[in-house]
């Protein structure tokens, strides 16, 4: 299809017309493709994108070359897709693609379109017509600077793509979809037999079924003449048996009537069938026509008469004309009408006719006023007006004499409405999200009548009062999330209950006559006054304030129940809280207890959480007179023993839930725990346990979940085949070798056996059928056989550890990081938390972290964690300063239609190699949006580099939520959805919800140690400084990440969590430079004089195979060369090379060659015969043991800068061809072979310049560039031996990536060859350095380091 766009003419004014090339559709009235409007112009380009649904957004950007050279001219030119009818029955949609610029106006398009209105719709759910002075490619760059794109030109790109339709669409036509249509009406004619006998004969008749009614028209044709109204509420529906598609419609009552319809099809019988059962089961006569994008009522809707509650919200509801808002007053009986979000501008006085209306709701209409006909709705009860611009009420509003609720949440009010006083019926007033500054005591006491007040999200700074008289009144008061540092409510004498969260506080007094409940967490309070004391006090809040002991007050609520004071500075627990008889819930974890007073009488305590203290002990009869006690978390304590649970033979515990993670056990709690029967969940994680008594685990037979991880266990007790009810058992990180017998039991669902020392496993004949998940990475002896794996293979999810990666850059990059991740479900039966692991990222010495948390789905993270690597290295490429702000915006896109109504937290890590900056090696860019967290470790400190973009933790963010007017519902969400500011996706809610991250840079030191991600869950059961200081002293990444995990679940997270720990090692021990031609000292600070023969393992992930027959093309796009110095050995000799300086990563040469590294090296198989002899040989080489039919050979690539130089190696049988770029550069690949061990003929390995172009496949080699890396040094022997003798004193090259030796892949020297092998070695040697002295003069080839 023939692409076309405008020509290069300037701006406004029609150009000259054109003929449109094929597939261009002429524009209306003859006017050709060509030609512009009177405002830039227009260029309408016809496309059918063939879909494979009617709302996908698979296809393509659609714009070709010319319309890119238009476009370029100007910023404030662009493009949008117009849609055709979206009609699910079509298999494509007719796509027009508009080329306009930010003055084009809907109606020129219109015009242009032969179209009388254009549609748009956002997020694939509402259209609405546009008006025809709106501009559509203003409208998407308004709606791309509203994401967070501030770059013009890109802007101009991003408008071009049509993946961009999943956010914001444009119509030709309102599109409709079958299922909302059929829910607002279903119509058609078809045979009708009017009661319940056959006396009536069938006959043709239109029938509709809207609103709570079945409509029969008493002619076929049209809806004129006598209509028959039969009501369906609380009537049936029934299938006929005698006639097939039929139904019968019966109405309610006495006198109720009934019509028999017969439909054509089994599937429109099914359509109007499911309709009539959500109508006739209805108790009240309620339409629900909201979320339909609809400008006015049917027509037929005015039939039902009896409709009481009518709900139009989320529509587009016009306030003249026929079926708008100007008609509803036709509803006889409405008594509750909802049209918040609607985007009326006004208030429509037609709606004050209404005098039924007994609730309304106007809510998130943009209104800046209410109209003085507002006082004739007399019998008006509830009146929502939340979300609008308001700042004053009219005084016709005293008539509203029935008004008992009022709902001014997020408008603009400054202070109290006074006409709040003259509503005497007015008890509830909403007020949350405006303006109030000073809480006017005063007013609210004129206010007699009003009996709970919100004024959540305020700037509230004091209470003032100008009397002492008391409020008899107010019962409920909310003041959370305001500024307040006093407070003093005591003048409130009737408050039963008061929400002050999130504030300042540091005093709060109050009248304790009527108080029930008190919430004033996250607070900085000191002191807390209540008098009298409040003797029907039930619950009491006051957590993460700065509280030092408890108030005597509440020692004496003699009906308290739960009490959290966890988060304070408590040093003490006085005995008169545990003496409590009422007390059922105790929080005290998170202070600085050191000992708890003992137990003298029986308590009804049910929870007590004491982690996070200084405890040594519990009280010896806590088990003994909290008999009640279900739940105990002693976590991050210090205790080293437990007490006993009973005095007698025969326990009478209820505990059913301990925690005592992180704390200083030992063997000698065992068997305190048997006289705890009834546990189900226990944790012992992280102590000093050496063994489990098996008979002492037998008697734990209720046992549902067992947390053994981070203690010393060598094995777990085969008793535990008698817990049959154990479903999670978790015991990584300990030193278990012999595999559990747990796969025997029937309900086993979780097991994690990470990091132990597992070798071997004995399965079943059959796996329990429940068995979702089995760890056991971590295992390095662990080998699992191909028969074990089939076994395992329906598990969920099964990890084991998987081979290195054979790459040079995996090799490389682990010498600087290395990552570890661990992700648990908790109670969850689904796991939403995805994380992104590239420790070899962009063909360098970098690398990508993330972690996605997606709450209640887990679609999108698991999206993210597939697209958002890819789209990183795109922007990358494009831009140096906004690339990691752009990942995030195009991620949001790509998400399409999974994320119009789902959501993912988000925080990406990128390690960047900074070669511009020689002053830092490394930079850590991050970037987050939502809850999920990064930390880095410096110096042993904790240093967040991510924001929480949540309502609770963001001021910030919670201003801009208030200011665009969304609804945040009393439990703290933006419209009741999420309490996350920024998201992925959730694209629905815009412009509240935004995916523009934060972004932080930092360098990268030698003081970094560790560098830590997690979810929300993580952190908000760990500070940073302790995931730090659990982790640093940890050796394994992987341990490192369980271990976080573990300790959020022993301290009470139940949900998703996910922790990832990247160790770093940016330090100068990972210098693989050879500075002023010295060699680098060994690991010991000296240099190696070792003779201990090295070879590396294929297994060590630095070396790929290769079959000889590959072409040279195949072969040039594969080999590469690797680098690292994690593992060095020492060298056999010590003396130096006389050859430039060659440099690493950390301390780069501005790069000058035009070669850059490949991404791996290779093993070619040589020409053996399959009992290991080459073909040349009669006889096996004694003592040297092959891979089978293959030899692994070296592949060197050497930057050879000057002409005619020439090359030398060794004396090895050289069969394969060596290919020569051509090029003055000369890329030269050398082969290395080893045939026989006793050869020591010379053969010259580089060709002449000319023969290597003789050869076609030197074409092919060097047909396609090398992306990136650097060149290994040139090595001169071939000799296999000698190479791997050599081996442990190279710090670069293919022997020094560390290795996993297998026999398999290993070239053995027995004993009986030393001596011979020295002697070789000892020769070669010498005859290198002759070799050299002669070619003294001839320049060496610039050589680069692989690292980078």
């Amino acid at each position: 299809m023939g692409e076309a766009g405008p020509g290069p003419g300037p701006g406004p004014g029609p150009r000259e017309a054109q003929e449109p090339e094929e597939g261009e559709a002429a524009a209306p009235g003859g006017a050709r493709g060509g030609q512009t409007g009177p405002r830039g112009g227009i260029r309408v380009l016809k496309r059918n994108a063939k879909r494979a649904g009617s709302r996908s957004c698979q296809s393509r950007s659609r714009v070709g070359s010319r319309e890119r050279t238009w476009l370029k001219g100007d910023v404030g030119r662009g493009c949008v897709y117009v849609y055709g009818k979206d009609s699910a029955a079509a298999a494509s949609s007719d796509l027009r693609l508009v080329l306009c610029t930010v003055d084009t106006q809907a109606s020129e398009i219109c015009d242009r379109e032969g179209r009388k209105n254009l549609f748009l719709q956002l997020h694939g759910d509402l259209v609405r017509r546009l008006e025809p002075t709106e501009k559509p490619l203003q409208i998407v760059y308004d709606y791309l600077a509203g994401l967070g794109f501030d770059d013009p030109l890109r802007m101009q790109e991003e408008a071009a793509n049509s993946d961009l339709s999943c956010m914001i669409r444009f119509y030709s036509e309102k599109p409709c979809q079958v299922e909302q249509m059929d829910r607002i009406l279903l119509s058609g004619v078809y045979n009708v037999r009017k009661g319940k006998t056959q006396l009536h004969k069938w006959a043709e008749r239109s029938v509709t079924l809207c609103g709570t009614c079945l409509i029969v028209s008493s002619v076929k044709d049209g809806h004129a003449g006598k209509m028959h109204i039969l009501p369906l509420i609380g009537g049936k529906v029934e299938e006929m048996r005698r006639r097939q598609y039929t139904l019968a419609f019966t109405s309610a009552g006495a006198q109720a009537q009934t019509y028999h319809v017969s439909f054509g099809t089994l599937a429109e019988c099914q359509r109007w069938h499911r309709q009539a059962s959500t109508i006739v089961s209805m108790r009240f006569s309620v339409v629900d026509l909201s979320c339909y994008s609809l400008e006015e009522v049917p027509e037929h809707l005015f039939y039902s008469q009896d409709i009481t509650y009518l709900n139009l919200r989320h529509n587009f509801m016009r306030t003249s004309g026929a079926g708008s808002l100007d008609s509803l007053c036709r509803f006889s009986q409405l008594k509750s009408l909802n049209l918040s979000h609607n985007r009326l501008g006004e208030f429509p006085v037609s709606l004050c006719e209404i005098s039924t209306l007994t609730e309304l709701n106007i809510s998130c209409n943009g209104l800046h006023y209410l109209p003085s006909q507002i006082g004739k709705l007399l019998n008006l009860q509830t009146f929502w007006l939340d979300g609008n611009l308001l700042t004053s009420l009219p005084e016709e509003m005293r008539n509203l004499q029935q008004l008992s609720c009022l709902g001014l949440s997020f408008n603009n009010f400054c202070e109290l409405p006074a006409i709040c006083e003259k509503l005497v019926t007015l008890d509830k007033l909403a007020l949350a999200g405006n303006l109030l500054e000073t809480l006017d005591l005063t007013v609210l006491n004129r206010m007699s009548h009003i009996k709970s007040v919100d004024l959540r999200l305020n700037n509230l700074k004091r209470a003032a009062a100008d009397t002492l008289e008391g409020n008899k009144s107010v019962a409920y008061m909310d003041l959370r999330d305001n500024q307040m540092t006093d407070l003093d409510l005591s003048s409130l004498v009737s408050l039963e209950q008061l929400h002050c969260e999130r504030n300042k506080l540091r005093e709060l007094t109050l009248s304790g006559v009527c108080l029930r409940a008190l919430y004033a967490n996250s607070n900085c309070l000191t002191a807390v006054s209540i008098y009298p004391v409040p003797g029907l006090l039930t619950c009491l809040e006051l957590s993460h304030n700065q509280l030092q002991c408890v108030p005597d007050w509440a020692c004496e609520a003699k009906k308290l129940e739960v009490l959290d004071l966890s988060y304070n500075l408590l040093l003490e627990l006085p005995s008169r809280i545990l003496r409590s008889l009422s007390l059922r819930k105790l929080m005290v974890g998170h202070n600085r207890l050191q000992s708890l007073p003992p137990l003298l009488e029986h308590i009804p305590l049910e929870v007590l959480d004491l982690q996070h203290n200084l405890l040594t002990k519990l009280p010896e009869t806590l088990f003994v007179k909290a008999l009640n006690l279900r739940y105990l978390n002693a976590s991050a304590n210090s205790l080293e023993s437990l007490p006993s649970a009973c005095m007698e033979e025969e326990s009478l515990s209820m505990l059913q839930l301990l925690y005592l993670t992180n704390n200083n056990l030992t063997d000698q709690c065992i068997p305190v725990l048997v006289g705890h029967p009834n546990l189900r969940i226990l944790h012992l994680a992280n102590n000093n346990l050496l063994t489990f008594p098996a008979s002492k685990l037998s008697k734990l037979e209720h046992l549902e979940e067992l947390n053994l991880s981070g203690n010393k266990l060598k094995t777990i007790p085969t008793t535990i085949a008698n817990c049959k009810l154990l479903h999670t058992l978790i015991a990584h990180s300990n030193e278990i070798s012999i595999f559990p017998e747990i796969l025997h039991l029937p309900r086993i669902q979780f097991v994690d056996l990470s990091c132990n020392e597992l070798t071997e496993i004995l399965i079943p004949e059959a796996l329990p059928g429940a068995l979702q998940e089995l760890d056991l990475s971590g295992n390095a002896n662990l080998v699992l056989e191909h028969k074990t794996l089939d076994i395992f293979s329906h598990i969920t999810t099964l990890k084991i550890d998987t081979k290195p990666s054979l790459t040079a850059d995996s090799a490389l990059t682990s010498a600087f990081w290395s990552h570890g991740v661990a992700e648990m479900a908790g109670q969850r039966n689904k796991l939403c938390v995805s994380s992104l692991a590239l420790g070899s990222f962009a063909e360098g010495v970098e690398a990508v972290y993330g972690m996605f948390d997606g709450d209640k789905n887990e679609e999108l993270p698991r999206l993210l964690q597939c697209t958002m690597a890819d789209v990183l290295l795109e922007e990358v490429q494009q831009s140096d300063t906004m690339f990691m702000s752009n990942t995030f915006l195009v991620s949001h896109r790509k998400l399409g239609m999974a994320g119009q109504k789902l959501g993912s937290s988000a925080v990406l890590c990128y390690i960047r190699n900074e070669v511009a900056d020689p002053a830092s090696n490394f930079s850590l860019t991050v970037a987050n949006v939502g809850t999920c967290q990064a930390v880095l470790c410096r110096s042993g400190k904790a240093l967040p580099l991510s924001k929480v973009f949540s309502l609770e933790q963001c001021s910030e963010e919670a201003s801009r939520i208030k200011e665009q007017k969304a609804i945040i519902t009393e439990d703290n969400k933006v419209n009741g959805v999420t309490c996350c500011t920024r998201m992925l996706g959730c694209t629905y809610l815009h412009p509240w919800i935004l995916p523009k991250p934060h972004v932080s840079s930092i360098p990268l030191t030698v003081q970094d140690e560790l560098l830590l991600l997690g979810n929300k869950a993580l952190w908000e059961h760990l500070s940073y400084a302790e995931a730090v200081s659990a982790v640093r002293h940890l050796h394994d990444p992987l341990a490192a990440a369980k271990k976080l995990c573990t300790l959020a679940q022993s301290y009470g997270c139940q949900d998703n969590v996910g922790a990832m720990v990247v160790y770093l090692n940016i330090s100068e021990d990972n210098c693989t430079c050879e500075m002023h031609g010295l060699t680098l000292t060994g690991p010991g600070g000296f240099s190696s004089t070792s003779t201990k023969p090295a070879t590396p393992s294929c297994s060590s992930g630095i070396a790929s195979e290769f079959n000889s027959e590959l072409s040279a093309s195949e072969v040039s796009s594969e080999v590469g060369s690797t680098a690292s110095d994690e593992h060095s050995a020492v060298s056999l000799d010590g003396s130096l090379l006389p050859r430039q300086e060659r440099r690493c990563s950390l301390h780069p040469v501005p790069p000058s060659s035009i070669f850059q590294r490949q991404p791996s090296s290779a093993t070619f198989s040589s020409n053996q015969s399959d009992n290991g002899l080459d073909s040349d040989d009669e006889q096996p080489v004694e003592g040297v043991m092959t891979n089978g039919s293959k030899v692994e050979v070296e592949v060197d690539i050497h930057c050879c800068n000057g002409k005619g130089q020439e090359l030398e190696h060794s004396t090895a049988e050289y069969k394969s061809s060596a290919l020569v770029p051509e090029d003055d550069s000369r890329l030269v690949l050398i082969i290395r072979r080893q045939n026989s061990v006793n050869s020591n003929t010379v053969q010259r390995g580089v060709r002449e310049k000319c023969e290597l172009q003789k050869s076609l496949s030197t074409c092919c080699l060097y047909g396609k560039k090398l992306s990136n890396g650097s060149i290994v040094p040139l090595e001169e022997s071939l000799n296999l031996i000698e190479v791997a003798t050599e081996a442990p004193k190279k710090k670069t090259g293919y022997f020094a990536a560390p290795s996993q030796m297998e026999p398999e892949d290993q070239f053995v020297v027995p004993p009986d060859l030393e001596e011979e092998v020295k002697e070789q070695m000892r020769q070669h040697q010498e005859d290198r350095a002759d070799q050299e002295l002669k070619e003294h003069a001839v320049p060496l080839p610039e050589e680069f380091d692989t690292a980078l």
